[in-house]
């Protein structure tokens, strides 16, 4: 028996799709093969368990976490499929689905809680189950760089995407966009504010639109690429630092004061920038790490003591990770329907899924000024 939906293309129109009368029974998806090496590789169709759905991809990015997924920093085991930012059309839906209908089409954040345990329930559902327990597509399953992806706990994590938006503008709500402006959210960046965001790749990008819209008076960030200081500019930054060239302690103190910037947010994962976010920051005011540290170094983490104040120095330091939830992904959404917010600038490179390893390769590689690849199906 066939059923059919609503589907909207990728520049935002409705359509009518019919599902497929006979299921497919294989399909294509990255995966891992060797340190560091991905290859596409014929899958079963994944099956939901009940409280799952399966998603037909149509669209997908990578950051750099995909890359640093498999640098050795956590236990990737060969054959897994990789990838946490997808969109597309709910293909099948488990038993215990009650808010998700087949045909839909939706996204899922790069975290995807359950919304039940004692983690979720506290507040705390980056850490479903414990650790960095909701961060679970390639790390915990299969992730979703695949022509089908299973989505757990349907019913908290995935999320109608609104008719006005573009699968790309979609996607950046799944991780690059939430991280980003969850971590400005995490600052605590007083109206009028100073910020200082080291690093502007597209999660750095991402948070110095996010100091923008909360009201920052003042955004200072770092970049080395001459295409990322032009985007930074373009999403709020009023000082962009090349710290290649220029010390970019002495040039934020410059400019806020020798007390330092009320916030500052690191968005690389390096001991480097989160020793200068320390050591940027006033008295009492807050660092938050949005990096991923251990594709660089898994060692102790430096806290400059004489800018820490000896422990006495009053600043919070927060590690952060991408929200989940299907609230969360309308928040996002909403910003980008009413125009508050245009993440597609940061989308440099297109593939099709055919080419999905090469665009691996050019990420890894950090070449041709790449930032977003975006890949469609």
């Amino acid at each position: 028996m066939s059923t059919s939906g609503s589907a909207t293309t990728q520049s935002g129109s409705q359509e009518t799709t019919s599902l497929p009368r006979q299921r497919r029974a294989t399909m294509k998806a990255l995966t891992l093969v060797a340190h560091n090496e991905v290859a596409l590789a014929e899958r079963p169709v994944p099956r939901p368990g009940p409280r799952e759905v399966v998603v037909r991809t149509t669209a997908s990015m990578m950051c750099a976490s995909d890359v640093h997924n498999l640098s050795g920093a956590m236990a990737v085991p060969v054959g897994r499929i990789l990838g946490h930012e997808s969109v597309g059309i709910v293909s099948r839906v488990g038993d215990a689905v009650t808010r998700v209908r087949e045909g839909e089409r939706v996204a899922v954040t790069s975290v995807t809680p359950c919304g039940c345990c004692d983690f979720c329930q506290s507040g705390a559902p980056q850490q479903c189950g414990g650790g960095v327990g909701g961060y679970k597509f390639t790390t915990q399953q299969d992730g979703s760089l695949a022509e089908y992806f299973v989505v757990p706990d349907a019913d908290f994590n995935v999320a109608r995407i609104p008719g006005e938006l573009t699968d790309e503008q979609a996607l950046y709500a799944t991780d690059s966009m939430s991280t980003g402006l969850a971590a400005a959210e995490q600052a605590d960046i007083p109206l009028g504010g100073t910020v200082a965001v080291f690093a502007q790749g597209s999660v750095g990008l991402s948070v110095t639109a996010g100091a923008r819209l909360l009201g920052a008076g003042t955004v200072i960030t770092t970049a080395t690429r001459p295409l990322n200081a032009r985007l930074s500019a373009q999403f709020g930054s009023d000082l962009v630092i090349n710290p290649r060239h220029e010390d970019a302690i002495n040039k934020i103190r410059d400019v806020v004061g020798q007390h330092g910037v009320d916030c500052a947010i690191e968005a690389l994962g390096t001991h480097e920038t989160f020793e200068q976010a320390v050591r940027a920051t006033k008295a009492g005011g807050t660092v938050v790490n949005a990096g991923y540290h251990g594709w660089q170094a898994t060692g102790p983490l430096p806290i400059p003591l004489v800018s820490f104040g000896f422990g006495m120095g009053g600043k919070t330091i927060r590690a952060m990770l991408c929200p989940g939830g299907s609230e969360r992904l309308q928040r996002l959404f909403r910003l980008m329907v009413n125009k508050r917010i245009d993440p597609t600038p940061m989308t440099t490179h297109r593939f099709g899924f055919a080419d999905a390893a090469k665009a691996f390769d050019l990420l890894a590689s950090r070449a041709d000024g790449i930032i977003k690849p975006l890949i469609t199906y």
